[in-house]
């Protein structure tokens, strides 16, 4: 008959098995980063125009995607943009988008359909104004735009929202002041290279490829905007409160610029969902935006500057459960 165990060793193997239940609680979460529920079926990703840095950061993300998620089947959306995106997202034609800040915050302002659904995930990078005229062109401020005709974006992106933004600010009223021509950055270079075109504005990150290509074929330049333009837009309120003054480095655009520093306005991006998106699918989503940083990187600069110190920082937007449950598995 076996000798009943005395009090210390029973104490003894509580404590034992108590370390043992830990471990193996710690190896579980290590094996099955995601939960115990394996993220699986198809989702689209609306993205923005082939030749800008939404479709091809989409195009990379797909990839990194398909290696962490290989249960979930992913299809990219071309769109005109931001504020086309958000519709999407809302309308439930779309699970994921990038949008910049001004526009979601343009979006919950108006009460659009779906506005109460929309949850951020991650704050990405930041979106550059840039300004394109031919080398030669006298337009040396925004001001000097009046006349002419100029590329403002698509209606449905986020280009058309900060372009007549912008204008305002400096003066020069959108739609009479200007020859406004409704084009993308898939379409304006070639305009410009047409002389169908005297100007035209650009959001995105640095460098757009489409820019950076237009500067091999046609002598341009970046026309600065005034510091106090920021100012100006904050007057507005709402949403153009996520505008702030930045600089474009000499190094950006090299035959467009000389090496020089160029003034500007920027916004943030951010990586949204709906609050009915899966929190497994959501979790593994946001993962793998972090972790892809330098992967991505290396082929689209401006997703070098995804931060996981940052990324948390979805503003307007409330964190989905899913980014919220990942941020704090790595929090330190």
């Amino acid at each position: 008959m076996p000798t009943p165990l005395s009090r210390t060793a029973r104490r003894r193997l509580l404590k034992v098995s108590a370390v043992l239940l830990v471990l193996a609680g710690v190896l579980v979460w290590w094996l099955v980063p995601f939960g115990t529920k394996t993220p699986s079926g198809h989702v689209t990703f609306s993205t923005g125009v082939p030749t800008g840095v939404y479709q091809r950061y989409g195009e990379l993300l797909r990839q990194a995607l398909g290696r962490d998620l290989p249960e979930v089947s992913i299809t990219l959306r071309d769109s005109e943009g931001s504020q086309q995106n958000l519709a999407r997202l809302a309308s439930g034609e779309a699970d994921f988008t990038v949008a910049t800040a001004d526009a979601v915050g343009q979006y919950l302002r108006d009460r659009k359909p779906g506005f109460e659904k929309l949850r951020g995930c991650a704050r990405l990078y930041d979106d550059y104004v840039q300004v394109v005229v031919p080398k030669g062109s006298p337009v040396e401020t925004v001001s000097d735009l009046r006349g002419l005709r100029v590329g403002v974006g698509q209606p449905g992106s986020g280009v058309r929202l900060i372009a007549d933004r912008v204008l305002a600010a400096a003066g020069v009223t959108p739609d009479v002041d200007v020859v406004p021509v409704s084009a993308g950055i898939d379409t304006m270079p070639r305009l410009m290279e047409e002389r169908k075109l005297d100007a035209f504005f650009w959001s995105g990150g640095l460098p757009t490829q489409a820019v950076q290509a237009l500067s091999e074929r046609l002598p341009v330049r970046l026309v600065p905007l005034d510091p106090a333009l920021v100012d100006s837009l904050h007057d507005v309120g709402g949403s153009t409160r996520f505008y702030r003054s930045a600089t474009i480095p000499g190094d950006a655009y090299s035959l467009a610029q000389s090496g020089n520093p160029v003034d500007t306005v920027a916004v943030a991006n951010i990586l949204v969902t709906t609050e009915d998106t899966d929190p497994d699918l959501v979790e593994g989503f946001t993962r793998t935006v972090i972790a892809s940083r330098d992967g991505i990187g290396s082929q689209v600069h401006p997703a070098q500057l995804v931060d996981l110190r940052t990324a948390i920082y979805t503003e307007p937007l409330s964190l989905h459960e899913g980014s919220r449950r990942y941020y704090r598995s790595v929090k330190p």
